[in-house]
């Protein structure tokens, strides 16, 4: 049987709009430095030059939905449904304030991030960081560039959505930072991205990629999807009818849409109104907690200002536990009775529905 390669991939997964445009496919392409493939201005990977495909397949088997390297995946990581394989849950926070101000929840990813860097275990991280229309991928190599990584895709500046002029996107395709690492030279490194990510990085992994060797942690974000906003038509909403957009200073996602508004008002509005901001291949994704990661972060189950930490691996266990003595801390049961029971079930409700919607 022939091998598929880029042809196959685009009739398959992108004319179907079901590429989520990590870019994987173009920054771990065999003949990337012979200029074969190449992202468009669509943020959607093209042939640069199909005479210089070499039609090896590489793109088609790292492709997260495609369906190659699927039952090793589950193999290798104890997969199981709805959620895949989890070891604990918890609700925690990072214990420095400051960090805490910056994050869109507990901020215990950019805690263990944090942990990880100070004790030698990592040369640097994989986030995103800020861009003028949402978020861009940030090769992190120092504690504060880890710290402005702070906060999920969702955050926004101060001075409010207006400055993100026609539309804003909660997508920043971390991937593309793993191109940085070819002339880095780092062998030890963190990935922090959305389920899609994670399994295309483990997909990777598992091929033997260079330089997908140096990750040595991966840890992923609950998705319910990723929106691209613009606030002309999001004005529209009855929800938000008589505010100013410009006064929003931070969106989050967790049971529902959320905006942040200077003085400290929320707004809530229901995934579904939003379906029409939804980038349409997330419409196809089952995957809601990052069921390939090491350990999986969201604000999903967790009371305001806590991170529900779902530990899937023995490292992601053993990094959670010694994260626990310096960075991070958890929720007592005297604090809120219960409260890592109401995560699971919300984490494997929240899977469970993305699942049988896709």
């Amino acid at each position: 049987m022939n091998t598929k390669n880029f042809f196959n991939l685009k009739q398959e997964i992108q004319v179907s709009g079901k590429c989520h445009g990590c870019g994987g496919c173009v920054t771990f392409c065999t003949a990337v430095n012979y200029g074969a493939l190449e992202m468009g201005e669509d943020n959607l990977p093209r042939y640069k030059s199909v005479e210089k495909c070499i039609d090896c397949g590489l793109c088609y088997r790292i492709c997260p939905v495609a369906g190659h390297g699927e039952e090793e995946l589950q193999h290798r990581f104890h997969w199981s449904a709805p959620a895949g394989r989890i070891q604990a849950v918890h609700s925690a926070r990072v214990r420095n304030p400051y960090i805490r101000g910056r994050a869109t929840d507990g901020g215990a990813v950019t805690g263990i991030l944090l942990h990880l860097f100070d004790k030698g275990h990592i040369e640097g991280a994989i986030a995103t960081t800020r861009h003028d229309h949402g978020r861009k991928p940030l090769l992190a190599t120092t504690r504060d560039e880890i710290i402005r990584a702070a906060g999920t895709s969702f955050d926004l500046p101060t001075s409010g959505m207006a400055e993100f002029g026609a539309a804003y996107s909660t997508f920043s395709p971390s991937i593309q930072a793993m191109g940085d690492l070819l002339s880095t030279g780092l062998r030890r490194v963190a990935f922090v991205g959305t389920p899609c990510q994670i399994k295309s990085m483990r997909k990777m992994q598992l091929l033997g990629i260079i330089p997908a060797d140096a990750v040595k942690f991966c840890f992923g974000l609950f998705c319910s999807a990723n929106y691209t906003i613009e606030p002309t038509a999001l004005a529209g909403l009855p929800a938000l009818e008589g505010r100013s957009l410009s006064d929003v200073v931070k969106v989050n996602i967790k049971e529902n849409f959320m905006f942040h508004f200077n003085g400290g008002d929320t707004v809530e509005i229901p995934l579904a109104d939003m379906a029409p901001f939804r980038r349409p291949a997330c419409a196809y994704c089952r995957e809601f907690s990052a069921e390939y990661a090491d350990i999986s972060f969201g604000g999903i189950g967790s009371e305001e200002g806590w991170t529900t930490v779902v530990t899937r691996t023995p490292l992601g266990r053993a990094v959670f536990a010694d994260a626990m003595d310096t960075m991070l801390e958890t929720m007592s049961i005297d604090e809120n009775k219960g409260c890592a029971d109401r995560a699971l079930t919300a984490v494997l409700d929240c899977s469970t529905k993305k699942r049988m919607s896709a």
